[in-house]
């Protein structure tokens, strides 16, 4: 148990013991130095974003997406230890805050790495995400000190797991281009498994209203983000091109998806449901899908916006489908991971997956008119789960913010 009540700044303290926070603390809310740390983290998000954007404008469908979907693991997985790591044993004294910037300095050196990771350069972005894993370690480290028992030994196996993966990474520098990518699955198998065998006889105190909190803020971050690429893609365009007749179906469907994709995401807390490793385990990693898909709309608005003023080597249809996919892809797993829990009937837990469905559907309608189209079938699939539930609720329990 933590030895504070209250886990406000450490204010003339400074240094803690760092022990194990209480998972029944009141009112436990995300600190300023995560939303920082948030914030300074989506700086590589965009930068993966931008440069999915240009592989898939010129073409190079299979290469960009394939360096986005490691680019994203390596600043999602970062982004979850540090996350996970605080709901537990977040100190906020000095040496804790330092350690947090170390890693926000680590973040920042890997999203200046992201366009050379995408052309096959492993250094520079390999050095960040080393700086801010090895922080981790000595965090962990710091943790064993100040614990017994199964809580000291389970510190160990983390340090230790991510010290040994680290070294992998740093020794595929050095190895030729032919064995990388298989190397690559195996290193990332290696970091997902080492919190389920360094918590297998103990866990951590993570907070189940904290970590939903942090993670609702992160895709509410993403989402941001979503739509500043795309609010500027279409500025450039209209500048350039003068083509704000060809834009505004994109700029419409790609507002609809955004909202859409906010609404449906908190439409319900869903932290009553986290209330083991199995589920926050299931549910953690899966939000891999829900960011890197939610960032991927807005590197889909982008091409499709350059597709509809030529300069996108794509056709209308595959310009609608970077869109069409990843939003449907957000659909569908929001849903599998905490969308679909209290739902009423089989007409409510459809809802989702339908839409996800529909959005694909609307695909070889090409351009703007398949984004807009994508659009409207997420603001339809909203307001029909809204419906269903205010009528199969009783009048007190009616949340009109409530939806699919």
């Amino acid at each position: 148990m933590s030895d504070r009540s209250n886990p406000g700044p450490a204010l003339g303290t400074a240094v803690r013991r760092m022990v194990p926070r209480s998972r029944d603390e009141q009112h436990r809310a995300s600190t300023p130095l995560e939303l920082f740390f948030d914030l300074c983290f989506v700086v590589a998000v965009a930068q993966a974003g931008g440069q999915l954007a240009h592989a898939l404008a010129q073409g190079h469908v299979w290469t960009g997406v394939s360096s986005y979907l490691f680019v994203f693991f390596a600043i999602w997985w970062a982004w979850m230890n540090f996350t996970w790591f605080a709901s537990a044993y977040d100190t906020d004294d000095i040496p804790y805050r330092v350690a947090t910037m170390l890693q926000i300095t680590g973040a920042l050196i890997l999203a200046a790495g992201v366009p050379q990771l995408f052309a096959g350069h492993f250094a520079v972005g390999v050095l960040g995400y080393v700086v801010m894993r090895c922080v981790m370690i000595a965090q962990w480290l710091r943790a064993a000190e100040n614990c017994g028992g199964a809580e000291r030994a389970m510190a160990l196996h983390y340090a230790v797991g991510i010290a040994c993966a680290q070294a992998c990474w740093v020794l595929l520098l050095f190895l030729p281009h032919s064995v990388r990518t298989p190397l690559l699955l195996l290193f990332v198998a290696f970091e997902i498994a080492v919190p389920v065998v360094a918590e297998r006889r103990s866990q951590t105190n993570w907070h189940p209203e904290h970590i939903a909190e942090r993670y609702g803020l992160f895709t509410l971050i993403v989402l941001g983000e979503t739509v500043a690429a795309a609010t500027v893609a279409v500025q450039s365009a209209v500048a350039e091109h003068n083509a704000l007749g060809r834009l505004l179906p994109i700029a419409g469907g790609g507002l609809l998806i955004c909202f859409s994709a906010w609404w449906i995401y908190f439409a319900r807390p869903v932290h009553d449901y986290l209330r083991s490793n199995r589920q926050g385990f299931l549910w953690g990693y899966g939000h891999y899908l829900v960011f890197l898909s939610a960032a991927a709309i807005g590197a889909g608005l982008e091409v499709a916006v350059g597709q509809a003023v030529g300069q996108a080597h794509l056709s209308g249809r595959a310009a609608a489908a970077v869109v069409t996919v990843p939003t449907a892809v957000y659909l569908f797993t929001v849903w599998a991971l905490h969308a679909r829990f209290g739902k009423r009937g089989l007409a409510q837990m459809l809802v989702l997956p339908v839409a996800a469905l529909g959005v694909l559907a609307v695909t070889p309608l090409g351009g703007p008119a398949g984004v807009l189209a994508a659009g409207l079938v997420c603001a339809v699939a909203v307001a029909v789960g809204l419906t269903l539930h205010l009528r199969s609720a009783r009048p007190e329990q009616r949340q009109p913010s409530e939806a699919p």
